[in-house]
């Protein structure tokens, strides 16, 4: 049995996951079995490499759909802003390394990290390390390279680079 634990979202990460899940349950799963219906229909069920492909697919859609329901059902919105002047979740916040370059980060859940695009989830190394701090705090993340110290500049509450 999974671990029942909260998975926090954003206002916008939900409506995602929603029109996500929609797609899956009322578009793709049934195109995938009317597919696998047809393949039946049309030749020798036990042979063909095409059946087993299309029961593959409909397998991996049935597993995100369980995937996302599961996120839905423990979703956590997060509500940045509750504290001004400590760092939470949704928050973005603006942090200098030793070398003075700024880097930008949301915190946001799991399910919407993208460290790529700023958002870093809340289990990361870095997300925990910011989590709670005020600005002017120095933070230190250990990392596979070894510290690394930050200290954190600005705050900006809510979700601000991928608001709708």
């Amino acid at each position: 049995m999974l671990l029942e634990r909260p998975v926090y979202i954003t206002d916008k990460g939900l409506r995602e996951l929603e029109d996500e899940l929609a797609e899956l349950r009322d578009v793709r799963r049934p195109e995938v079995i009317e597919r696998l219906q047809d393949a039946k229909v049309g030749g020798d069920w036990m042979d063909s490499a095409e059946n087993m492909l299309i029961e593959e697919e409909l397998a991996f859609l049935e597993g995100r759909i369980q995937e996302l329901t599961y996120m839905l059902d423990h979703g956590q919105l997060i509500e940045p802003g509750k504290e001004e002047d400590r760092v939470e979740m949704g928050e973005t916040v603006v942090i200098q390394p030793p070398d003075g370059v700024l880097e930008m980060y949301t915190i946001v859940g799991v399910g919407e990290a993208d460290p790529g695009a700023g958002f870093i989830s809340n289990e990361s190394p870095l997300g925990r390390a910011l989590l709670n701090h005020k600005i002017g705090d120095e933070v230190v993340v250990q990392a596979p390279m070894g510290k690394l110290h930050y200290q954190i500049v600005a705050l900006k509450p809510g979700i601000s680079r991928r608001s709708v």
